[in-house]
């Protein structure tokens, strides 16, 4: 059983340590997190998955031999200046902090950590997430697949090379907001239409769930998907030519492209 520790008591941490109870990948009682005393809501919700909880970085670093940053990008300079005396060869330390790499983290922890970035996105909440992790320079061989269990236990998980996460963070990591907002903008055409707005609300919600689910489970191209919508003549050709002609296509492009450019800048600021 892993001896997992967070620095943080947030949605993804607590996300994370329901995966892992869930998956028996680490009983709650072998679970330790931290967050400042004024967050008593965030440890109080962790004590109720049974974890034990501190307000000390360093108790928690010392406490485990897996520990997970999930912070902030602006809050890992201080916490990384907390664990740092405690970190010793058998730790592996994953950060979920967006934009700062493997690099910078090892430069503040001893010679030789060992040390995994790992960018998830918030339906890990749903155990529907989508993470994607790079390993640092020191990690041992089977420091990637301990990630892999932990990630998966909320979703889906794959690695990738350090250079590309901040292009799945502007996909995957910030692509929940633009698909919120997908739904929403479905719903209001639907009110506009005459559909209540809690109906409308639903079926646009499980029409991207299940368009998902589709091009998870079929393997086709989700262009292919598209043209089994279109018939000739017919509805959806019309909404897909009014989509070309305001740059969907386009706009999501440019969103991604912009989240991406957002989070070399934070790692820039480390």
């Amino acid at each position: 059983m892993l001896r997992i520790g967070f620095i943080g008591a947030g949605g993804m941490a607590q996300a994370l340590a329901r995966g892992l109870i869930a998956a028996e990948l680490s009983p709650a009682e072998r679970i330790i997190c931290s967050c400042p005393r004024s967050d008593v809501l965030l440890l109080d919700q962790m004590r109720r998955l049974g974890c034990r909880t501190t307000s000390n970085n360093g108790h928690v670093a010392d406490d485990s031999r897996i520990l997970i940053l999930a912070v902030k990008p602006p809050v890992i300079p201080k916490v990384l200046k907390d664990v740092a005396e405690f970190i010793t060869p058998q730790h592996l330390v994953i950060s979920v902090a967006m934009g700062i790499t493997t690099r910078q983290i090892e430069k503040a922890l001893p010679p030789k950590s060992r040390v995994i970035r790992v960018m998830p996105n918030t339906p890990a909440l749903v155990r529907e997430g989508a993470s994607v992790f790079s390993c640092g320079s020191n990690t041992l061989e089977e420091d990637a697949g301990t990630a892999h269990r932990i990630f998966e236990s909320v979703g889906i998980c794959d690695q990738i090379e350090e250079n590309l996460l901040d292009a799945v963070t502007g996909l995957s990591g910030s692509g929940p907001a633009y698909m919120f907002m997908a739904i929403e903008a479905l719903a209001d055409g639907g009110v506009k239409m005459g559909i209540r707005r809690e109906l409308a609300i639903k079926l646009a919600a499980q029409t991207l769930l299940g368009s998902a689910k589709m091009v998870l489970e079929t393997g086709k191209h989700p262009g292919a998907l598209k043209d089994d919508v279109c018939s000739p003549a017919g509805t959806s050709i019309q909404a897909v030519h009014q989509l070309e002609k305001i740059g969907f296509r386009s706009a999501l492009i440019t969103a991604v492209e912009a989240a991406t450019i957002r989070s070399k800048e934070t790692g820039g600021l480390f």
